[in-house]
């Protein structure tokens, strides 16, 4: 029984990494949710699962792939994918860059958009006001930010699940399920699907980062347990923030700007004074932590690349890197946060479902299945 705990822990700490990846600065918005699962009614549960079902097969997959060839970069990974047309990993590479571009404008407008939805603040100048802030973290308190990231993660998480809980019971659930059935039938479940696929894709930016922590799971029954959990667990909170929204959309998509933060919106419904005012300060930090760790990375990749080694200063690459990555994100930030997510994070997962899910799911599960064979197992041990 102990073997089985200590072999089960790895599993379940890479599961609750892709958790807090994935919650952290995505869902808990609710703008996520309600762009892409619950404009669909109660299909958008259904999409939900699908969405949650492929990004988990995918990682695996890459995982898997990763692991058991030794691979040491995301780079490596894509090319052994792809394998013998190498060259097509430069896609990934457009599209996680375009990702990064996407993702931290998404943290800046997302948290401008809630100091302007609780605080009612101008919109523009808090766009600069988070940007500056931003690039301030990114420069001076990088390590702090790590150090709280996680937590704050997980704060918003616990924040979220028990708005989305209070908020389901608060409403009429069982009546708005019925109603809707009763209107819509199956006729969304085709578009379900099919947005589950484009969220899976755009949610694959996470790939990178998943593989590279992803050393610990030394087999692939234990990359299968651990992303079978994160498949559930994901799919529980992100079906819970669905069937919140489904019970507030009719007061959310009423007012002005509604739809931007609907799960802040709809919390300023519930009375609850102390819990909106946690959610606002858990979710701007665990955006300002999300879009610096970002920046982080992004900065990392390039400060020694060729084009920049003119420039002998260490400090001023990286401070350049920083600016130029946030004034593009902030101009793209001024186009709001429904339209990054509607447009940007879409055409993102139109490229990801031919690219990385698809390929992933076929050609990948079956070089995985063959490399894995017991006559040529070679570092990724099978148990």
């Amino acid at each position: 029984m102990k073997k089985k705990l200590v072999r089960m822990s790895p599993a379940m700490s890479i599961a609750f990494v892709l958790f807090a990846s994935h919650a952290g600065g995505g869902f808990a918005t609710g703008n996520q949710a309600n762009t892409y699962f619950v404009k669909l009614g109660w299909s958008g549960l259904v999409s939900a699962v699908v969405a949650m079902v492929l990004l988990t097969w995918t990682l695996k997959e890459a995982i898997v792939m990763y692991n058991s060839r030794g691979l040491k970069s995301y780079k490596e990974l894509f090319e052994t994918l792809y394998h013998p047309f190498d060259k097509l990993e430069l896609v990934f590479e457009g599209f996680y860059y375009i990702m990064v571009v996407m993702v931290i404008a998404s943290t800046i407008s997302g948290s401008a958009s809630a100091l302007k939805e609780f605080f009612n603040f101008n919109y523009g100048l808090s766009v600069l006001g988070v940007s500056v802030l931003t690039l301030m973290l990114a420069i001076f308190g990088e390590r702090l930010v790590r150090n709280v990231g996680t937590l704050m993660g997980m704060v918003i998480l616990v924040t979220s699940v028990l708005i989305y809980l209070v908020g389901s019971f608060k409403g009429d659930l069982v009546g708005v399920l019925t109603s809707n059935f009763s209107k819509t039938g199956f006729s969304n479940l085709d578009k379900a699907i099919f947005n589950g696929f484009i969220y899976a894709g755009f949610q694959c930016v996470q790939i990178p980062s998943m593989i590279s922590c992803s050393r610990v799971l030394n087999s692939e029954r234990e990359v299968s347990k651990s992303m079978k959990l994160s498949c559930l667990i994901n799919s529980l909170a992100l079906g819970l923030s669905v069937l919140m929204l489904l019970v507030w959309r009719g007061y959310y998509t009423g007012l002005e700007g509604g739809e931007v933060i609907p799960t802040l919106t709809s919390t300023n419904a519930m009375g609850f004074k102390w819990m909106t005012a946690f959610y606002v300060i858990s979710l701007v930090l665990c955006l300002l932590s999300s879009g610096v760790s970002i920046i982080f990375g992004f900065v990392s990749r390039f400060e020694n690349s060729k084009a920049l080694r003119k420039v002998e200063s260490l400090e001023l690459r990286r401070f350049g890197l920083a600016v130029g990555i946030l004034v593009l994100s902030m101009a793209i930030s001024m186009a709001g946060l429904t339209n990054i997510i509607k447009y940007g994070y879409g055409y993102c997962g139109y490229i990801a479902i031919l690219f990385i899910v698809l390929p992933f799911t076929t050609v990948g599960y079956y070089k995985n299945k063959k490399y894995l064979q017991p006559e040529v197992r070679r570092e990724f041990v099978l148990d």
